[in-house]
């Protein structure tokens, strides 16, 4: 799978740009404040239909214009795919071989991305929260099953909080829709949850060698999937259904006093263990980046499992926050397997032996010059 093209139009800082890549390794390059995170934010807009950086689609559009528009080719394995994203004050609308999508939910797929930037060094010592989006965000790529599971869970879980709400404000009182909603939560819960533990395990699987590899051998890396049921009852759908219906149960009033849902997979974790230790709390700085490095070449693998395709990859600044060791591994990785595309102030030593004749863009404030390397390092200098 690769990018072929983007084309934005007051996205942003870029008032119009057409672009066309390599399908290599892509480098941006720069000063800082330029507009090189809005490239490969508007990349990840076009793959996931929403932005990293903001939950606010009116932040995209560029100041004093009424709408912007991403567009790009994806080259897939059988054919070129055109797509493209309208963003206006009123919502958006998303284009698939230039036919209006009803449902965004169909949309994403088409283009699979990997992001790695310096705030993805926290998920592992970050907060569950930050796990459960990589989770959803990761495995929605995947599979349009998750997604759509995923989906229809948030959905009745908001209505049963809200309705929990109204039961212990004295608003509602009839205890048999709250078992209708429980019953709906636990049908889309449990085949979620099984789904999160097969995928957890093929990570794992495919992270563990890279951790060792990167570590020379000294660090074993085991990521497992933490939930507040048994570990026994996760083996299939019908298994975590029966242990969450009966934990409801014992819940009973609990949840009424509290107003919340207080099971389900929207309160599980991931937990990372390093030589059978848990390295959000106990290990050093540099195990927790390599642990998340580990973790972010693993999904390459395992998106080429699930889907048959690599994804793009984009590496936001992230060169900067990692040793030459950790800069060899990420890059020997991704090279002649992976479309690449990286933004940095200027290329490292190691980066520059590495990478095999990348295609350079110079940006300077919204523009794109394709230039040669060292012309890059010295204009970025400059500046």
């Amino acid at each position: 799978m690769e990018l072929m093209s983007l084309k934005l139009n007051n996205f942003r800082n870029y008032e119009a740009l057409d672009v066309s890549f390599s399908s290599g390794v892509n480098v941006f390059l720069g000063p800082n404040a330029q507009g090189k995170t809005n490239l490969l934010e508007a990349i990840y807009v076009l793959a996931l239909t929403r932005s990293h950086r903001t939950s606010t689609d009116k932040e995209l559009i560029s100041w004093q214009a009424k709408e912007a528009q991403v567009a790009g080719t994806v080259a897939r394995q059988y054919s070129d795919v055109p797509l493209s994203l309208k963003f206006t004050n009123k919502g958006k609308k998303a284009r698939i071989n230039h036919l209006d999508q009803a449902k965004l939910a169909n949309y994403i797929g088409q283009l699979n991305v990997i992001l790695f930037a310096p705030e993805d060094l926290d998920l592992v010592k970050g907060s569950p929260s930050v796990r459960r989006n990589f989770i959803d965000r990761e495995f929605s790529q995947m599979s349009a099953k998750y997604l759509y599971t995923a989906n229809q869970y948030k959905d009745v879980l908001k209505q049963r909080n809200r309705y929990l709400k109204q039961l212990q404000s004295k608003q509602a009182s009839d205890k048999l829709y709250l078992d209708v909603l429980t019953e709906q939560l636990v049908d889309f819960a449990s085949e979620l949850i099984t789904r999160r533990v097969v995928l957890i395990k093929k990570l794992d699987a495919a992270a563990q060698p890279i951790q060792a590899a990167i570590t020379q051998n000294n660090e074993q890396l085991h990521i497992q999937y933490v939930s507040q049921l048994d570990d026994e009852s996760l083996t299939d759908v019908a298994s975590v259904k029966q242990e969450m219906l009966a934990r409801f149960k014992k819940l009973g009033e609990r949840e009424i006093i509290m107003g919340t849902t207080m099971l389900g997979p929207h309160r599980d974790d991931l937990r990372f263990d390093v030589n059978k230790h848990d390295v959000a709390n106990f290990g050093s700085q540099g195990q927790q980046r390599t642990t998340a490095l580990a973790v972010k070449l693993a999904e390459i693998e395992l998106m080429k499992e699930e889907t048959g395709e690599y994804p793009v990859l984009l590496l936001d600044d992230v060169l900067s926050e990692l040793d030459s060791d950790r800069q060899t591994h990420l890059l020997a990785a991704m090279q002649d397997k992976v479309q690449t595309f990286i933004t940095t102030p200027s290329l490292s030593d190691v980066a520059r032996q590495l990478i095999h004749e990348p295609k350079i863009f110079h940006v300077n404030s919204g523009h794109l010059i394709e230039t040669e390397d060292a012309k890059a390092e010295d204009t970025s200098e400059n500046n």
